[in-house]
């Protein structure tokens, strides 16, 4: 990676779950070489509980973090803007490059599955990484 931190934005429609979590792994993953963000198009106001519990079982405290809007995160330009798969288009971000994941969402879906999309969401965010 470059000496710049690569700024990427995770957006869903709550922000409670997956972008949640794409923006920990980012958090865990790139660590001083990037900057993670995550909003929702319609933001719940709470993390997921499922996804606080998933995130916890491999030691990652995702409690501390805040459901936010669009409208609440810094306006600038990102280098990544990912989507999760929920189709939101995020046409007041600003990004260099953007990708949607096609992720599922898990919100109703058991602890068994719900780890799955947690897996999922960190194999790709490993891969973004990569390419950076």
């Amino acid at each position: 990676m470059s000496s710049e931190k690569k700024k990427i934005l995770f957006v869903c429609v709550e922000n409670s779950c997956r972008s949640q979590m794409a923006e920990a792994f980012a958090n865990i993953h790139g660590g001083r070489d990037v900057l993670s963000f995550s909003a929702g198009s319609s933001p719940s106001g709470v993390v997921n509980p499922k996804a606080i519990a998933s995130m916890g079982e491999i030691g990652y405290d995702l409690s501390a973090h805040q459901s936010l809007g669009l409208d609440e995160i810094p306006a600038l330009e990102y280098d990544y803007a990912i989507t999760m798969g929920c189709g939101d288009e995020c046409p007041m971000v600003r990004a260099k490059k953007r990708d949607d994941w096609g992720i599922p969402d898990p919100k109703h879906m058991e602890p068994e599955e719900f780890g799955k999309v947690r897996d999922l969401i960190e194999s790709k965010l490993k891969r973004l990484l990569s390419k950076i």
